[in-house]
């Protein structure tokens, strides 16, 4: 898998980090499955309307990402399901808490 986090040749256009869109895909993953999105909310303080309303906001991806960091578990069953390396979800966590 070739690093997400290595800069690619600039277009003019502006977006998301590498994290970011990380962080969007475990966001999904996590909105995938009842208990885990139930443990997101419990968890972080996040509502429903939060998540519809800012989901690509730096303050919920960051909540996103520590919310991921603090059960060892959800990191590996994430990495596994999204075919994503522990490491790059580290990275990840570690950009977005800055």
């Amino acid at each position: 898998m070739a690093d997400p986090f290595q800069k690619p040749q600039s277009h003019g256009q502006k977006g998301y980090s590498s994290a970011d869109v990380i962080a969007l895909q475990v966001l999904a993953w996590v909105i995938g499955d009842d208990n885990r999105s139930q443990r997101l909310l419990d968890m972080t303080g996040l509502s429903v309307d939060d998540l519809r309303e800012r989901a690509g906001s730096p303050e919920v991806l960051s909540a996103v990402m520590g919310w991921l960091a603090s059960h060892e578990p959800d990191v590996l069953a994430a990495s596994d399901d999204l075919n994503i390396p522990p490491e790059y979800l580290a990275r990840a966590i570690y950009e977005l808490d800055g």
